[in-house]
């Protein structure tokens, strides 16, 4: 990497590469005869889910399909340091101003410790997603592109005695759903990345650390998980700071909330063992302990998933009041968007919104 890299970047992003590979390299890699099975499902699957989602949620993404991409751990990390190098990093450069933000910039010490810790936080998060919709442009893959990281996937077939086909189609009804929000819904890009500038914006100094310290020690002593709401960000994050994390949470407690809903709605009578996919996955969310626990408090993965939970029950209770043309409501503008109060509210949403939408519509 060039010195005019250096200069500009506070990350190291070759060395964040390089740790992620050190981290992953005793996992034993898929057969090449199993990783090219797994790449032809997904080729195949794909195509068949978009069919099943439409169907579903009556919205039609831009034309052209999704391309699977099939990935061991080692290539989901290249593809999210390369999406992160070219849209986060300029973000995170122009706007972070402390002085701390300064010094990492300035010098390699302070890039490299910043790489590791991208390295060694990707290439846990490797090991725990099954699948994903690179919603961020400037990809290597383009915005079409959904990954998949065949050796989680064929882990917990294996460990779980799941028809691998079956259990492939129903993951890439998931992450087909992310598509279809972010291509069909035309303004949801611009608002996301608005999201991403606004969140990665955020600068942190010395003062705000130390208060957040004190709000930490205030929590734990009255019996509180201070980790439990946003994690880490969620605990340093000012009052105006707050606002933008509570609106990241909410859109992505209703995108992900919404791909459940739309993946409960492809039943057994489709995906054979739909159901108990569906229950062997959420038991795994829950099973977390020791260091994976403190490693999820800590990055907000657990305040996540109550999220999705929220987002979830959202759904299901707006189409339960108005219908899908009534829960439809939410693609056409950013106002119509769910706060995070109104998620855990749908009542509130439907008064605000939610007219007078039939629930047969």
């Amino acid at each position: 990497m060039n010195e005019a890299r250096h200069e500009r970047s506070s990350v190291d992003w070759e060395l964040a590469a390089a740790t992620a590979r050190r981290a992953l390299s005793w996992k034993p890699p898929l057969a090449d005869e199993v990783h090219l099975a797994v790449e032809a499902d997904f080729a195949e699957l794909t195509t068949r889910a978009e069919d099943l989602v439409a169907e579903v949620t009556g919205l039609h993404p831009a034309p052209g399909h999704a391309r699977a991409r099939t990935v061991d751990r080692a290539e989901w990390v290249d593809a999210n340091l390369a999406s992160f190098a070219r849209v986060l990093a300029p973000v995170l450069d122009r706007q972070s101003t402390s002085p701390i933000a300064r010094i990492m910039r300035r010098t390699p010490i302070g890039q490299q410790a910043a790489g590791v810790e991208v390295g060694l936080l990707l290439s846990w998060m490797s090991t725990r997603v099954l699948g994903q919709y690179d919603a961020l442009p400037g990809g290597p893959e383009g915005k079409d592109a959904i990954y998949y990281v065949a050796p989680n996937i064929v882990g917990i077939e294996q460990r779980h005695g799941f028809a691998p086909r079956d259990f492939r189609l129903w993951i890439a009804v998931h992450e087909v759903t992310h598509r279809f929000q972010f291509t069909a819904v035309e303004w949801m890009e611009p608002y996301f990345l608005g999201l991403v500038e606004r969140a990665t914006g955020i600068a942190f100094d010395v003062s705000t650390v130390l208060e957040s310290l004190g709000r930490l020690v205030a929590a734990a002593r009255a019996g509180e998980n201070p980790l439990g709401e946003s994690g880490i960000i969620g605990l340093i994050a000012s009052a105006d700071q707050l606002v933008t994390v509570r609106d990241a949470q909410a859109l992505m407690s209703l995108l992900e909330g919404h791909a459940d809903i739309v993946m409960g709605s492809v039943g057994d009578d489709v995906i054979p063992g739909a159901t108990r996919f569906a229950k062997v996955l959420s038991e795994r969310r829950e099973r977390a302990k020791g260091t994976t626990k403190f490693v999820q408090q800590l990055l907000g993965v657990e305040a996540k998933l109550r999220q999705y939970r929220d987002g979830e029950e959202f759904v299901e209770a707006v189409i339960a009041e108005r219908g899908v043309a009534g829960f439809s409501q939410v693609w056409q503008r950013p106002e119509n968007l769910p706060s995070l109060e109104e998620i855990r509210s749908p009542e509130r949403w439907l008064a605000r919104v939610g007219g007078s939408v039939s629930p047969t519509a």
